[in-house]
């Protein structure tokens, strides 16, 4: 009886703790459509229709493995305050910045 209540309890942890993960790993509501769009209107004039940059205007390729490897928290940090030549984008609200960085994901080699 003693080594199946363990059985259960190990069971019920191990489910548990696959549920937690797979909920973790779920996206966080970004929207890549409306990303997409604010990619366009915002981003596209010097990063490309295709986000594989400008090589007139040095651009980043936005699928290139240094952007790609930026975590969620960088981009989103690189898109509101800007660097280097590209401007900040403060107007943006947090919600279009991660509908930008699921678009900018999307666009992964």
């Amino acid at each position: 009886m003693q080594t199946k209540m363990k059985q259960l309890g190990t069971l019920t942890l191990v489910g548990t703790l696959f549920a937690g993960a797979c909920l973790l790993s779920a996206p966080a509501n970004a929207d890549t459509a409306a990303g997409e769009a604010t990619f366009k209107a915002k981003c596209a004039g010097c990063h490309g229709a295709d986000g594989k940059g400008k090589e007139a205007m040095k651009t980043t390729d936005m699928a290139a493995d240094d952007v790609q490897k930026m975590s969620d928290a960088d981009l989103s940090g690189v898109i509101s305050n800007g660097k280097g030549k590209m401007p900040a984008y403060k107007t943006l609200t947090p919600d279009q910045v991660k509908d930008l960085v699921s678009y900018i994901r999307s666009l992964k080699k």
